[in-house]
């Protein structure tokens, strides 16, 4: 049992779906960023940490074209942490919302044998990307470039060094190409669970199938943690939006196909809680 969406199926709310909930032009999300679970002390430092806290929250906010207002910050503190320690965890978490005009504005601290970050965005947008409105043959596609989080993980893992720019450490969000991008996009969202999990979420949504139109291999298919985006849109926008990607130094990769015909979905495991 997918132990995650069994969870998410019990809160019974119509707001529940898409990166984050849209009400009325404020989109409200969370994410958490607790250490064992997304990362491991000695990997980073305290301000690559807060940092990286803080765009993986931002990233929910960009993958529906919205702009992140407001922040909300818990914090469990460990008490072997020194004062220094948590003065650049907090830069961390502060330049970093600062450099997305987005203000932290309160929340909470407790103390834990762990360091545990849960962040709240509040953003705002008058036209929010969203996962539903898939069409039948609209092209899905992925910006940037997949596979370097899980691999630069493995390495972490192993006990290896990575280089200070992995992706791991310094997600890469696309604001400006989904804002330029915004009104030849049909749907939408940021890759976090892997290209193949987040695919059959956006197709769920959308009660549809895909007809591939190239192969992908796991090591790409599977890799989480990217912040990449998975787009969809009709094909006679494929020119105006790698022109954008260019503008935007990315790249878009068509890889599928909408079907309104199979129930097409990728072999993808949860990342999260799955029991077999």
């Amino acid at each position: 049992m997918d132990k995650e969406h069994f969870l998410i199926s019990l809160m019974d709310s119509k707001y529940i779906g898409d990166d984050g909930a849209v009400i009325g032009e404020w989109i409200y999300s969370a994410d958490a960023f607790f250490e064992d679970s997304h990362f491991k002390r000695d990997w980073l430092s305290p301000y690559q940490i807060g940092r990286k806290a803080m765009l993986v929250n931002i990233s929910d906010a960009v993958a529906m074209n919205a702009k992140a207002k407001y922040a909300l910050v818990t914090i469990s503190l460990p008490k072997n942490l020194s004062s220094d320690y948590i003065t650049e965890l907090v830069n961390g978490l502060k330049d970093t919302a600062c450099e997305y005009g987005c203000e932290i504005i309160g929340g909470d601290t407790i103390g834990s044998d762990k360091l545990h970050i849960s962040i709240t965005i509040i953003s705002k947008s008058s036209n929010p990307l969203t996962r539903k409105g898939l069409k039948n043959k609209d092209i899905l596609a992925y910006t940037g470039y997949l596979g370097e989080s899980a691999k630069d993980l493995n390495m972490l893992l192993e006990g290896k060094k990575i280089d200070k720019n992995s992706k791991f450490i310094e997600p890469v969000l696309r604001s400006e190409f989904i804002s330029k991008a915004r009104e030849y996009l049909r749907a939408g969202m940021d890759i976090s669970d892997g290209l193949f999990c987040d695919t059959n979420k956006l197709l769920d949504i959308n009660n549809m199938g895909l007809e591939k139109m190239t192969d992908i291999d796991k090591a790409t298919g599977l890799s989480g943690e990217e912040y990449e985006m998975l787009i969809a849109f009709d094909e006679k926008h494929l020119n105006i939006l790698q022109t954008i990607a260019k503008e935007c130094e990315t790249t878009i990769t068509p890889f599928a196909r909408v079907s309104s015909k199979n129930s097409f979905r990728y072999p993808c495991k949860s990342h999260h809680f799955t029991e077999e």
